[in-house]
Order: structure tokens, then C-alpha cells, then sequence
């Protein structure tokens, strides 16, 4: 009996490598979104019903949005938001760990959002961050809107859904058609201001009330949507293209083989 392979999760180092990258790219490229997108657009992908390739992806996530022309095999060119070569590779490397853990936490069997090997979303409570700034750092912050707790990663998911429409488009069975509406609902809910009363800190358990119990809930709606989002995909399995059987022509038309001759005297025969 062979024991199950468990996926390295990224440590805090790495993730924060992963925003320092970011933070280099936008220098390059300014609608560079930040990793709590980009986790959302990670998750998005992992649950689409289509495995949509990097060469398609990342030029959308990191680039012009133009998915690359690649033969099987071959190696991805450096996007122009990277410096070198191997700054890209060590992005896709994080980001292909980060992948995999995703991966594992949606497919263990688990029951509750207390157990270990559940989905964490890396969403960030700003608004928890920047309250628990001194004074006067928080003052320099005044006046700018500040994100709600889970939003940007719900905004990252969605983007990757808005951007790929058919591989999200709706089943034909109506059960599983509903199944897909509520789990989006869930995830679509969250890209929405959480204007509640705040009661909790979501950035640390002492710090300054910043999001409302509602919103906690929400978050956990969506966590349980995107277990759902996943599982659906996985057991209606890709879709498949029916071919239409062309018009047959009438039989007085030429026929379709190209002899010259009537369909009835023809292939109509």
C-alpha cells in the first residue's frame, strides 16, 4: 500500500516572494492585480470544466490577454512583464505549488471549514490591517476606498468565469444548471462592499472590529460554492462538441460528392 503524495503548501517566505514579485512586475506592467486575485483566478481555473492551459491563462492573469499559439511540448516565451526568464519560471513554479494545493484541499472529503485540509482561500481583511495601524499611518490612508474582506479573490475568481464564458455556460440538465447558478451567486456575493456592522477582525483575533458577521458567513458560502463548482465540472466531465449532420440536399439539387449529376440519379439513388 503506497501513501498518499501531500502537496507542499506555500510557506508564509514564499507567499510573501509571491507578492514582491507582483510588486516588480507592476513596474512593467501597471494592471498587475495582487496575489489575492490572482489566488481567486487560480481557483476559477482549477474548478473550470475545461483544464485551459498556462500558454492560454497567464497572458490573461499577467499579459495582453492574447492566449499564446505554443506547440505541444514547447516552452512558454517570457511575458513582458517579467525581467528574465527566470523570474518568470520561478513565478510559474510558486504558482504551480499553489495550484496543487488547491487541487488537494477541493478533493479531500471534508465536512466542515474547521478541518485542516480544507480550501484556504488567500483572502485578506485590509480594512483589519489598516485599522490596526498606528494613528498616524492609518490618517495617510484616509479617503481611499479599501477593499472588503474575501472581495478582491472573489473579483479574481470572476474574472477568470467572465473570461472564459463558455467553458462556465450553463448544463443542459436544469439540476445541475441551478447547482452552477447558486455556487456563482455565492462567489458573485462577495465581490459586493460589505456594508454590515463590523464585529469581527478578520486580520487578527485582537484587532479592531472590521467586517460584519454576515460577511463571515458569506465567506464561508463561498468556500462550500467553489467545493461545489469543483465537483460539478468534475462529474459532468468536458463537454463535448455534437457535430450537425449537414442538410440533406434536395433532389433535384447537385448532388454533394461533386459529380455533376442530380442528388436522385447520384448518392440519392
Amino acid at each position: 500500500m503506497t501513501e498518499s503524495t501531500t502537496a507542499p503548501g506555500l510557506t508564509s517566505d514564499e507567499l510573501q516572494e509571491l507578492d514582491d514579485l507582483l510588486d516588480d512586475l507592476r513596474q512593467r506592467g501597471e494592471e498587475i492585480p495582487q496575489w489575492e486575485f490572482c489566488d481567486g483566478f487560480l481557483a476559477a481555473l482549477v474548478c473550470s470544466r475545461r483544464p485551459i492551459p498556462l500558454a492560454e491563462y497567464l497572458p490573461m492573469l499577467l499579459g495582453d490577454g492574447a492566449a499564446l499559439d505554443l506547440a505541444e511540448g514547447e516552452a512558454l516565451p517570457l511575458l513582458p512583464a517579467f525581467q528574465d526568464a527566470a523570474q518568470q519560471a520561478r513565478f510559474v513554479e510558486l504558482w504551480l505549488r499553489r495550484w496543487d494545493e488547491v487541487v488537494q484541499q477541493l478533493d479531500a472529503q471534508v465536512e466542515s471549514l474547521d478541518d485542516e485540509r480544507t480550501y484556504q482561500p488567500e483572502a485578506m481583511d485590509m480594512r483589519g490591517a489598516i485599522a490596526s495601524l498606528p494613528e498616524e499611518e492609518r490618517a495617510e490612508m484616509e479617503g481611499q476606498e479599501i477593499p472588503s474582506f474575501g472581495q478582491v479573490w472573489a473579483l479574481g475568481f470572476m474574472f477568470a468565469v467572465e473570461n472564459w464564458p463558455e467553458d462556465w455556460a450553463a448544463p443542459r440538465d436544469k439540476e445541475a444548471a441551478q447547482w452552477l447558478d447558486d455556487a456563482l451567486d455565492s462567489i458573485v456575493a462577495l465581490t459586493e462592499d460589505d456594508t454590515g456592522k463590523p464585529e469581527v477582525c478578520m486580520y487578527s483575533e485582537d484587532g479592531p472590529a472590521s467586517t460584519s458577521q454576515a460577511r463571515v458567513e458569506a465567506f464561508g458560502e463561498a468556500i462550500w460554492a467553489v467545493y461545489d463548482l469543483r465537483q460539478l465540472w468534475k462529474s459532468l466531465g468536458p463537454r463535448v462538441e455534437t457535430l450537425r449532420k449537414p442538410p440533406e440536399p434536395g433532389r433535384n439539387d447537385p448532388c454533394w460528392c461533386g459529380s455533376g449529376k442530380k442528388f436522385k440519379k447520384c448518392h440519392g439513388a
